[in-house]
């Protein structure tokens, strides 16, 4: 139990997911959908909860990022660290508000803040994960954004392999330099010290050895015409002819939408007036 743990939690596994992740491997119902239609969705789900203070729609809109989360099928690696980062700032600011003196309407105001941020947080990962380099800069492409922004979105993607082998290089070469703490200490902190250590210190050599990469695969890239391939029209009009909607990507867009309003709908169902604009704070 305790080798599969360690297996489970290692650094090579990190990085596998991470390229998992940035490459979306894992396949889903996104995946197979035109990426300017899970853009389309993504924003439908990101800008929805903003526009409400009702709990009960809030509730159902977080339901629907769920369902989506699902359907992207999201790496356990994201989904942990969703996960922590929204317990931890629950925790945290019902600490901060119980300290303070707040009361049950303040809890209730924190309660429409992290769902929100939990709706939109999801609706990110299963937007994202989904898209590869090459879906996300070729739809940024087709939506005229500036041929600079999808070329940084695509070579940012393809940079993530390489910073993560940066890391484990340097990582395991600090390792191999450093000898172990004499005594672990109380549940071994004097281990987990020095390779938090470690890995705090690691990122330094890795912008030295990142920064030669760059220059390098910049310049190979310009000489190849890259950017003014992106800009010229009839290269756009090939890089972007793979492009298609489908009736796949109408139906997902449309019953997100119906959903959304479904959800905006519960409260005349259940006879409660909508909540007035700053939510149970004010």
């Amino acid at each position: 139990m305790t080798r599969r743990t360690h297996d489970v939690l290692s650094v090579e596994w990190v990085r596998l997911e991470l390229l998992r992740t940035a490459y979306s491997t894992r396949g889903g119902l996104f995946s197979r959908m035109d990426p300017r239609a899970v853009l389309a969705w993504y924003v439908l789900l990101a800008l929805a909860p903003w526009f409400t203070h009702d709990t009960a729609v809030l509730i159902g809109l977080f339901v629907l990022g769920a369902i989506g989360v699902v359907l992207a099928r999201v790496g356990p690696l994201v989904l942990g660290l969703f996960l922590v980062g929204l317990l931890g700032n629950v925790l945290g600011l019902l600490v901060a508000s119980l300290f303070f003196g707040g009361d049950l309407g303040t809890l209730a105001a924190l309660a429409e803040l992290n769902l929100k941020l939990g709706a939109v947080s999801m609706a990110s990962m299963a937007a994202f994960v989904s898209l590869d380099p090459e879906k996300l800069s070729d739809a940024l492409l087709s939506l005229r954004a500036p041929e600079l922004l999808a070329f940084g979105v695509s070579y940012g993607y393809r940079m993530l392999p390489i910073l993560v082998d940066e890391y484990v290089t340097v990582f395991e070469g600090q390792r191999l330099r450093h000898a172990p703490p004499p005594r672990p200490g109380i549940l071994g902190w004097r281990v987990i010290l020095q390779w938090c250590t470690l890995a705090v210190t690691a990122f330094s050599p890795i912008m030295l050895n990142v920064a030669g990469t760059v220059r390098t695969t910049v310049e190979a890239l310009e000489t190849r015409g890259f950017t003014y391939a992106a800009a010229n029209p009839q290269g756009r009009r090939l890089r972007l002819a793979h492009l298609r909607i489908t009736a796949l990507d109408v139906l997902v867009v449309a019953a997100s939408a119906l959903a959304i309003a479904a959800c905006y709908a519960i409260p005349g169902l259940l006879g409660v007036s909508p909540a007035p604009p700053g939510g149970a704070a004010g």
